[in-house]
């Protein structure tokens, strides 16, 4: 005899099991696929660290896995920084990517200009970016199709980040979810607390030159301490007439809400130019 509080179509918490893994979307890099699985779709992720740290060779990446499976992804230029020979080498079809810079201000499609004729080369402040930047991740969410919608704010200074409302964090989580896409935003440091689902902190250990016989290796020993820079002896003329050849890149887990077991929280790899051969 069934219990008299028992409803048709509802079993008890004891009965339900794990909730099925969201899909994800790989990044092209495998030590960092390996250790977050990739990027969720239908959440918000964020990709943070200091300059130098490899989010644009991340983005990168990221960008390129998304455009050649032939979705198509959606960059928010914030301070139009966005370099497309460089997307394009790393293997971005830019043909399947919308690029959206808010670094200039043109009213009805005109250049403001003086009354001698002379245009005016005004450039909005941060705060009028971040504001654009806002407005315009909102549209493509709303709007919809996109695979992959990037907010570039990784040069806008922390303390203006800050000024984000949460209510717009929330918003953008809620317009993303139970949808392909996958929201992403590169900062400086994290800002979208509780409402992303994964945050990555990336690091530079150390980086190469060029050399006329072999490329000398600058590295930090010690990255979670924060130990000073130590180089080795130079043999082959000074750092600054050298170029750069790569990048030794450190990425930790800072949040992540997936359900699954965690063999590591951190991932190194090693990032190339492309004059590096």
């Amino acid at each position: 005899m069934s219990s008299p509080l028992a409803i048709r179509g509802v079993a008890p918490a004891s009965r339900l099991g794990e909730r099925p893994a969201p899909s994800t979307v790989l990044t092209g890099i495998a030590e960092l696929d390996a250790l977050t699985g990739g990027l969720p779709r239908g959440g918000l992720s964020e990709i943070c660290g200091p300059a130098s740290s490899g989010r644009t060779s991340v983005l990168l990446a990221l960008m390129a896995a998304v455009t050649r499976r032939g979705a198509i992804c959606a960059l928010v230029d914030t301070s139009d920084s966005f370099h497309p020979q460089s997307a394009k080498a790393a293997g971005v079809e830019l043909r399947r990517m919308l690029w959206v810079r808010c670094s200039e201000s043109i009213a009805d499609g005109r250049w403001p200009t003086a009354k001698n004729g002379r245009r005016i080369d005004h450039r909005p402040s941060t705060i009028d970016r971040l504001e654009q930047a806002l407005k315009a991740t909102d549209l493509l969410l709303q709007g919809g199709g996109f695979g992959l919608v990037v907010m570039d704010l990784a040069d806008i200074p922390p303390e203006t980040a800050q000024r984000v409302p949460l209510t717009s964090w929330f918003r953008f989580r809620r317009a993303v979810e139970n949808t392909p896409t996958v929201l992403l935003a590169v900062e400086q440091e994290p800002h979208a607390k509780s409402c992303a689902s994964l945050v990555i902190k990336l690091s530079a250990i150390g980086y190469q030159l060029s050399a006329s016989r072999q490329p000398s290796v600058v590295s930090r020993q010690d990255s979670t301490q924060q130990s000073p820079i130590s180089i080795q002896p130079d043999r082959f003329g000074p750092s600054h007439a050298r170029l750069l050849h790569g990048l030794n890149i450190t990425a930790e887990i800072v949040r992540s809400t997936q359900k699954k077991p965690v063999r590591s929280t951190s991932a190194q790899w090693e990032s190339q130019t492309a004059w590096a051969g």
